[in-house]
């Protein structure tokens, strides 16, 4: 039987997440807003590892518009 390949033990985040730098840049805002709108529920982060949070990109373009909407019409 061959050996099985080693995966060095760490787990792997699904490649559809991206880091808040990545939504940052994406969505045109600072990754601390990006950790804003966690905080105040417009966001959910999407998975973790070790520190480190993920999130969907669809995620962060829905609280991006969610938040511009109410911005937009307070």
């Amino acid at each position: 039987m061959p050996p099985r390949p080693r995966t060095g033990g760490c787990r792997f985040v699904n490649p559809a997440l991206i880091t808040a730098e990545l939504a940052a840049t994406e969505a045109g805002v600072t990754a601390a807003t990006i950790r804003k709108w966690v905080q105040r529920g417009h966001l959910r982060t999407a998975g973790r590892q070790g520190r480190r949070q993920f999130y969907r990109l669809e995620d962060v373009f829905a609280a991006e518009r969610t938040t511009y909407y109410s911005r937009r019409h307070d």
